[in-house]
């Protein structure tokens, strides 16, 4: 596989998703997911989000965003949860889930994960695929940082963000992915709902420039 084809997704992805390492599709951004709506709730396409005060830690060698506010505040065993009903905390819910959803930080981690904090009729398949997938020996470490978000959409009951992540490519070169990650409010938390086909494939793309995104805080300043 080469090697510029494999970015930490929020979320995402598989971060972005924002799950952990996710391989790039060909082709423009166009054919990721449409934030859904939810009649009576007013959609916001830029929703305020501060993230001046976030306070980043080591996760795996991948630096993630933590919240004395928005959350998480429920920390265990590689788990994450307790999200605020925010831009932020969904936000943050749709980085920390996706990224604790990789088999790769441990099958129990990311079984639990998908089992309790994602939603949607894919579910089982990602939980399939989590349960397939090859897992390399040793500890693994993730290259890769989190520049940026952007919204697609977000109303109290559903949201839908796009997260850039950054990490090495060919020639040293940095290539970005961004990771489309949506969530819904359940059961007084944030889900984020499984992806198309139970893999973060479909929806992730190249990206070149950052403009039109939101950049995060200097990733690792601030916490440890």
């Amino acid at each position: 596989m080469n090697r510029r084809h494999v970015l930490i997704g929020a979320a995402t992805g598989a971060v972005l998703a924002l799950g952990a390492f996710t391989l790039l599709p060909d082709g423009p951004e166009d054919h990721l997911l449409r934030v859904p709506r939810v009649a009576g709730d007013q959609l916001q396409s830029s929703p305020v989000t501060p993230t001046s005060g976030l306070v980043w830690r080591d996760f795996h060698g991948f630096r993630l965003p933590y919240s004395a506010s928005d959350g998480p505040n429920a920390v265990a065993d590689d788990r994450a949860a307790g999200f605020a009903r925010s831009p932020l905390g969904a936000l943050l819910a749709a980085i920390h889930v996706s990224v604790r959803s990789d088999p790769r930080w441990g099958l129990a981690t990311a079984t639990s994960t998908v089992n309790t904090q994602f939603v949607g009729p894919d579910r089982a398949g990602m939980l399939a695929s989590i349960n397939t997938a090859p897992l390399a020996p040793g500890t693994p470490h993730a290259y890769a940082t989190l520049e940026a978000f952007r919204w697609q959409g977000y109303t109290p009951e559903t949201a839908s963000v796009d997260v850039v992540s950054a990490g090495p490519g060919d020639s040293d070169q940095v290539v970005r992915a961004a990771t489309r990650i949506q969530l819904q409010w359940q059961d007084g938390d944030w889900r984020v709902v499984a992806p198309p086909g139970g893999t973060w494939l479909g929806s992730a793309a190249p990206v070149g420039s950052l403009d039109g995104y939101t950049r995060f805080p200097t990733a690792g300043e601030g916490g440890r």
